[in-house]
């Protein structure tokens, strides 16, 4: 178990969950931690894990595929009061549109601001996701395989754009991708079975005995 005080400087933290599918532990009597805050999101909705500052990004897009890119980021801004069709029929603050116009530079869709969602490719939706997330001020963003189905210039594009906002977010990829993962990455945790094998930069899980043999393979880290 860690030490308390490493709990209360961790803005994600995790004292031995095990997670069990009929049998296959995803998770096992696992400790993990972010350092940066405090906060207990245990038996807490989506909503209320949202309004802590945690912004979660899944594999599979989940945008609005009949509005433009525009409505998509305006309905994603995090306001006092909101709601579908008051955003959609309301007007946006001058301040408003200027964030959503720098999202969009940010997320490489400023040409395709009034461009039906649905249309984009598949890359650019996952981008617009990222956008739609960001725009709700996380302090951590957690993200899942987000290059699962891309091209070899849509996960670099997606490896940028994840490295400019860890200047302001503290974020977690779960990626399989070993190529974005040495793209991106400044501590890799490498799990088996649901256990902790080895963390560290990714030269030290390159290096590593056991991360060879179970994912890397020996002979080809050899050659």
């Amino acid at each position: 178990m860690a030490e308390p005080s490493s709990f209360q400087n961790s803005i994600i933290y995790l004292d031995g969950v095990t997670v069990d599918y009929d049998g296959f532990k995803a998770l096992n009597n696992l400790t993990f931690m972010v350092d940066y805050q405090d906060k207990e999101l245990t038996g807490k909705h989506a909503d209320e894990i949202v309004k802590l500052g945690i912004g979660r990004k899944f594999q599979a897009p989940s945008i609005y595929g009949n509005l433009t890119v525009w409505e998509n980021l305006d309905l994603s801004l995090k306001r006092s009061s909101k709601g579908v069709f008051p955003t959609l029929f309301g007007k946006s603050t001058a301040e408003e549109r200027a964030r959503i116009e720098k999202n969009l530079e940010t997320i490489g869709l400023k040409d395709y601001a009034h461009t039906r969602a649905g249309s984009l490719s598949h890359g650019q939706k996952q981008w617009l996701e990222i956008g739609m997330v960001i725009l709700q001020d996380p302090s951590l963003l957690l993200v899942d395989e987000p290059v699962a189905g891309m091209t070899d210039k849509e996960t670099e594009q997606t490896g940028q754009l994840l490295q400019s906002l860890a200047e302001k977010h503290a974020i977690i990829v779960i990626e399989h991708d070993m190529e974005f993962v040495r793209q991106i990455a400044r501590i890799v945790t490498v799990l088996h079975e649901g256990t902790v094998i080895c963390e560290g930069t990714v030269e030290k899980v390159q290096a590593d005995d056991r991360v060879r043999e179970i994912y890397l393979g020996r002979q080809k880290v050899a050659h």
